[in-house]
C-alpha cells in the first residue's frame, strides 16, 4: 500500500470522510485522494514522492506558483516576530489601504479568514443596508457554506449530488431567491414577484463552481442596471476571479462596478484569509461603526497579511505578469480545444484569461442546467488518466484549471501530450 492510501485510511477513521474538505475528495472519481508533501513553482509532488503539474494551486490563489520565493521571505520574517496576536498591526492597515487605492469600487474593506466568512458577511451587511431580508443567487454558484447559500450550490456539493444540505433549517433559506445565470429574465421576474424585499443579488461573475462559464454580453451590466433599478445591492462574489482575471478582477475585465466584492485566499497568497469590501455607505453598517456585527480573533492575521500584500503589490508592479500568464494559459487551453477536433471528440471547453474547464458533453454549456448534463463517468476516467500521468486536475467536472505564471511552455507541451494520448485511447 502507498503512503496516500496509507494517510488515506487513517483520516478516513478521525476526519469525516478521510478529508476536511469534500473538494478534495475522489469517491465521485474512484479514487483515494493523493496526500501532499510539499510544493514548488508550478509541481506539486504526494506523499510518495510523484511529481504531478498542478493545475489546482490550491483551488486558485497561488497565481505566482507554489512557494515563491519572494512570498516565503515575507512570510518569515513576519512570523519571527509572531504568529498572531489577536490585536491591531499596521501590516493590516496596509493591506486595506492598498486594495482600497486600486480597486476603484472598494472604498472600505474588512478582513475576514475565508471566502464563506466573506460573503456571509457581505449579505449581512446588505441586509442591513437595505433593512430587506431577501437575497438572489444563481443555481450552480457556490458562495461557501454558509445556511442561507447552500441552495442549489455548486462546487463540492454538486460533485457530490446533493441540491441542498442536510442540518439547515428551513427558515435559513427561505430569503434566499434562485435565478438562472446568463438569464436576465429570471432576475427580473423575481424583481417583479417581491417588490421592495430583495436587499442584494450576488454572483460569481465567470461562474467557476460549475466548471468555467462565462457571461454571456450584456449579462453583468444587466444585473447592475436591474439592482440600481430596484435599490439593492450588487455583490461579485471574486473570491475565484479577483486578482485572477485582471489585477481589478471580473470589475476590471468586464468594466461594471459592484457595490460590494469578496474575496478569498488570494488576499493572503494562499494563506487562510477573506476580505469583503465595498461602498462607504455600506460598509460603514458593519460594526463597530454600524449595528451589523461582524467579528474575528484571527482577521487581519500578520503573516497572512504578509503573504497577500507581498503578492498583489508584485502583481500591481509587474503588469507583464498578467500577460504572460494569460497566454501561456491561452496556448494551452486553445491548443486543448484543437486535439479535441482533431480527434473527433465532442466535448466543451470553456476558458477564459487563466481559467478552463472542459465538460464532457456536446452542447454549450452556459448555466447550471447544461452543466450538470456533462458525463461524470467519462470526467472520471479522464481525470485518472491524467493524474495516473503527472498531471494534478480537481477531481470533479465542476471546478476549474487555474493556471499560474509559474506554468511554462515545458509544462504546457507535457499536458498536451498527455492529453492527446488520452484522446487516443478515448
Amino acid at each position: 500500500m502507498n503512503q496516500s492510501n496509507e494517510l488515506f485510511q487513517r483520516a478516513r477513521k478521525v476526519i469525516p470522510g478521510g478529508v476536511n474538505s469534500p473538494v478534495r475528495a475522489y469517491g465521485s472519481v474512484g479514487m483515494t485522494p493523493r496526500f501532499i508533501e510539499k510544493a514548488d513553482g508550478p509541481y506539486i509532488y504526494d506523499a510518495d514522492g510523484r511529481k504531478y503539474i498542478d493545475y489546482i494551486g490550491s483551488w486558485g490563489p497561488m497565481i505566482l506558483g507554489h512557494n515563491h520565493a519572494e512570498v516565503l521571505e515575507a512570510v518569515v520574517r513576519k512570523a519571527e516576530k509572531g504568529l498572531s496576536f489577536g490585536a491591531a498591526t499596521e501590516i493590516e492597515v496596509e493591506m486595506a489601504e492598498f486594495i482600497c487605492e486600486h480597486i476603484p469600487s472598494v472604498e472600505m474593506v474588512r478582513m475576514v479568514n475565508s471566502g464563506t466568512e466573506a460573503v456571509m458577511s457581505a449579505i449581512r451587511a446588505a441586509r442591513g443596508y437595505t433593512g430587506r431580508d431577501k437575497i438572489v443567487k444563481f443555481s450552480g454558484c457556490y458562495h461557501g457554506h454558509s445556511d442561507a447559500l447552500l441552495v442549489k450550490a455548486g462546487s463540492g456539493v454538486m460533485t457530490a449530488g446533493i441540491p441542498d444540505s442536510a442540518g439547515v433549517p428551513v427558515g435559513c433559506t427561505q430569503d434566499t431567491l434562485t435565478a438562472v445565470y446568463n438569464d436576465l429574465e429570471s432576475v427580473k421576474a423575481l424583481f417583479e414577484q417581491n417588490p421592495k424585499q430583495i436587499a442584494a443579488v450576488i454572483v460569481e461573475p465567470v461562474a467557476a463552481n460549475m466548471g468555467v462559464v462565462l457571461p454571456k454580453e450584456g449579462f453583468l451590466q444587466g444585473l447592475r442596471e436591474l439592482c440600481d433599478k430596484h435599490d439593492a445591492v450588487l455583490i461579485f462574489d471574486e473570491v475565484i476571479t479577483g486578482f485572477r482575471l485582471a489585477f481589478g478582477g471580473a470589475q476590471e475585465l468586464f468594466d461594471v462596478k459592484a457595490d460590494l466584492v469578496t474575496y478569498g485566499k488570494i488576499i493572503g497568497g494562499g494563506m487562510p484569509v477573506g476580505a469583503y469590501g465595498g461602498k462607504r455607505e455600506i460598509m460603514e453598517m458593519v460594526a463597530p461603526v454600524g449595528s451589523v456585527y461582524q467579528a474575528g480573533t484571527l482577521s487581519g492575521n500578520p503573516v497572512a497579511m504578509a503573504a497577500g500584500i507581498t503578492q498583489l503589490r508584485k502583481l500591481k508592479e509587474e503588469p507583464d505578469i498578467y500577460t504572460q500568464m494569460d497566454e501561456n494559459a491561452g496556448h494551452l487551453f486553445e491548443e486543448m480545444s484543437k486535439l479535441l477536433e482533431k480527434y473527433e471528440k465532442p466535448w466543451r471547453f470553456n476558458h477564459i484569461a487563466s481559467l478552463g474547464c472542459m465538460y464532457f458533453t456536446s452542447a454549450d454549456v452556459t448555466n447550471y442546467e447544461e452543466a450538470k448534463a456533462a458525463d461524470t463517468k467519462e470526467f472520471a476516467m479522464y481525470f485518472r488518466f491524467m493524474l495516473d500521468h503527472g498531471i494534478h486536475l480537481a477531481p470533479s467536472q465542476f471546478e476549474a484549471m487555474f493556471v499560474s505564471y509559474a506554468h511554462t511552455e515545458e509544462t504546457t507541451q507535457e499536458t498536451l501530450r498527455v492529453f492527446e494520448e488520452y484522446l487516443k485511447q478515448a
